[in-house]
């Protein structure tokens, strides 16, 4: 059987992406065993996969390079879905031991042209981005099927998810203004489930379920598995260009998305998310930045001045 290393170590949005083409491709090449390197505490998101598709979990803190390329084994190929030096020196090294290489080419050039108003059109998305990088190595039809998610029957969705943060400032939806999306929900009589991180994050959430009814909040009480069942269960997701966008994505759960300096053109959007559920003012300065690091340069966000009533009716619909 031909073996095959797939490598993506973060970030957790970007490695969710990842999934539905590790997927395919395992259903495709059943001859093919497929080998995925990434962070152990993501396992969860590589459950319920083909018996060809192998998980090989790593703590990046406690484990060096040496130590995580000597539990490896030998491959035939490599794909290497993130190009950072981590990866670099893995893929080099079973290179050296006679493996073919990949590397994901990320589009640096044209997103750069995206977000400096040359071009205004959608780009190559990055699960297809994932998709090139395997093709030499196994059969993955263009336009192939990656359906995230084999949807359960026996699930009857209810609920919002609200998921107000994400890993950068430019990204975040004002939280006062969140915090009128939840009150204006909870008067709804709908039923809120918070997500987010722990600390700060947590401490805001948990002000939320005090002040309004029928809001609950799951940061820092589940792991990742049991998250991704409570998304699944929930008619919607509202959510920033943030990784539980992509578990929502995951989970077939549908997807109410705000977007600020970035934009779902530059490849980020959920896999299988509608462009229509997109919630984003069209300005001249959009998008600024593709991963919503970038300062603005009004110092005002612009971009998210968008009104809570928005968002609610987005969700209602």
């Amino acid at each position: 059987m031909k073996r095959l290393l797939v490598i993506r170590f973060s970030a957790l949005g970007d490695v969710a992406m990842l999934v539905p083409v590790v997927r395919a491709a395992a259903e495709q090449n059943p001859d093919v065993q497929m080998t995925v390197l990434s962070q152990q505490r993501i396992a969860a998101l590589f459950e319920d996969m083909p018996a060809n598709v192998v998980f090989h979990g790593v703590n990046l803190q406690q484990q060096s390079l040496r130590e995580i390329l000597s539990g490896l084994g030998t491959f035939d190929a490599v794909a290497d879905m993130h190009g950072v030096w981590r990866s670099l020196f893995i893929r080099f090294a079973l290179f050296l031991r006679g493996a073919r290489v990949r590397s994901i080419r990320k589009g640096r050039f044209s997103k750069w042209l995206l977000t400096h108003g040359f071009i205004h059109s959608p780009l190559k998305h990055t699960t297809e981005r994932y998709a090139d990088v395997l093709r030499p190595f196994v059969k993955l039809a263009p336009n192939v099927d990656m359906s995230p998610v084999k949807l359960r029957s026996d699930i009857r969705k209810s609920g919002v998810g609200i998921a107000p943060f994400a890993a950068h400032w430019g990204k975040v939806y004002p939280i006062e203004r969140m915090a009128t999306v939840v009150e204006r929900l909870s008067e709804r009589g709908e039923r809120v489930v918070l997500f987010g991180g722990g600390g700060q994050e947590q401490a805001v959430l948990e002000k939320w379920v005090e002040k309004y009814p029928g809001v609950t909040s799951v940061a820092g009480k589940y792991n990742l598995a049991q998250e991704l069942e409570i998304i699944r269960g929930l008619r919607c997701m509202v959510s920033m260009d943030s990784a539980n966008m992509h578990l929502a994505s995951l989970a077939g759960t549908r997807v109410v998305s705000i977007w600020g300096g970035t934009h779902p053109y530059a490849g980020f959007l959920g896999y299988g998310q509608s462009m229509s559920d997109c919630i984003q003012r069209q300005l001249d300065c959009r998008p600024c930045s593709v991963y919503g690091a970038k300062k603005c340069k009004f110092g005002d966000f612009r971009c998210m001045d968008i009104e809570p009533e928005e968002v609610v009716r987005k969700v209602m619909e």
